[in-house]
């Protein structure tokens, strides 16, 4: 494995909106992804139903959705953690549920994987970079697990916390931000039926540098919100701290919908760049224009009835 770079940006700025990075960079991350892609017990294939959650969208290429990512626990730039995360061992793992439920309970993910019922769903995934995968995801309704604990009449947020593993995660020996990675959502988005627990892509177990081994997906919202390797799941009746609203609140609020009238403070989200459409890590390839909520308005305009959504972003 090449030896990790730290990352080169002050604090102040930990959220670049670079999208390019130079060819030697870009090389390092596509080398290494025969390694970051594979981890005991090694990639197979999901056994999952089709569903009716598809877009039509050309689905991103593979080597596009799996070397060029934001997962700062392996480095800040887009190659990083297909890279780095070569070391990183998602199994076994465990994903302890707990907080406002009467069962509080623990998971292995392979079982979860094993007795929940798996979908494939095509999904746009955007970016608060202003960039946009199409992507196959394999996975479980995330209210599917969370009936397990059964959770209590005074739960109303969900609080996630992704791992910590200084050995393994090479990023979260510098304080870009302040580790583990955490998110939340209210639980009415959490037990939204779009809201899905990710355990595969492309038709095989997810790689380390995509979220291994199980991550959230939230297509309606900024691609930060949907946590990766998460380690615990706590019912809460308090909005819950999330990473990147800890670090820049001008820039980054608790909900995080996409909408093209809101814009980032450094930048428009009025269009987005089409990954796999040309270009590859140094720009270019088609743009599209944003939807409000990504596209997926029909489904999920309902949780927000009435709220001011350039306020509450």
């Amino acid at each position: 494995m090449p030896a990790f770079k730290p990352p080169f940006i002050p604090s102040s700025e930990i959220t670049p909106k670079g999208l390019y990075l130079g060819r030697r960079h870009f090389m390092a991350g596509a080398g290494a992804i025969g390694l970051a892609g594979i981890a005991p017990p090694a990639l197979a294939a999901l056994n999952a139903k089709k569903t009716d959650y598809v877009v039509g969208d050309t689905i991103t290429p593979k080597e596009d959705a799996t070397t060029y990512n934001n997962f700062y626990e392996f480095g800040t730039g887009k190659g990083d953690p297909a890279a780095y995360s070569g070391d990183f061992k998602p199994f076994p793992w465990k994903i302890k549920v707990d907080g406002m439920v009467a069962k509080p309970m623990e998971f292995d993910v392979e079982e979860l994987i094993a007795t929940l019922p798996l979908e494939e769903r095509v999904y746009r995934f955007r970016c608060v970079e202003a960039w946009s995968m199409v992507l196959p995801w394999t996975g479980f309704m995330l209210s599917d697990l969370l009936q397990k604990v059964e959770p209590l009449g005074s739960a109303k947020y969900v609080d996630f916390r992704t791992a910590v593993r200084p050995d393994q995660m090479p990023g979260v020996n510098y304080p870009i931000l302040e580790w583990p990675y955490r998110e939340g959502l209210r639980l009415d988005e959490a037990m939204h039926p779009l809201t899905l627990m990710a355990v595969g892509i492309y038709g095989d177990k997810l790689p380390n540098q995509n979220g291994a081994p199980i991550r959230l997906v939230l297509p309606w919202k900024y691609g930060f919100k949907s946590i990766k390797s998460i380690e615990t799941i706590t019912l809460t009746d308090t909005q819950p701290q999330t990473s990147w609203n800890m670090a820049a609140a001008n820039e980054y609020g608790f909900y995080s919908n996409v909408n093209p009238e809101r814009d980032h403070p450094r930048w428009s989200q009025a269009s987005e760049r089409v990954l796999g459409t040309g270009g590859g890590f140094f720009g270019g390839g088609d743009r599209r224009d944003t939807e409000m909520f990504n596209g997926y308005g029909e489904q999920v305009a309902s949780l927000y009835a009435g709220m001011d959504l350039i306020e509450n972003y």
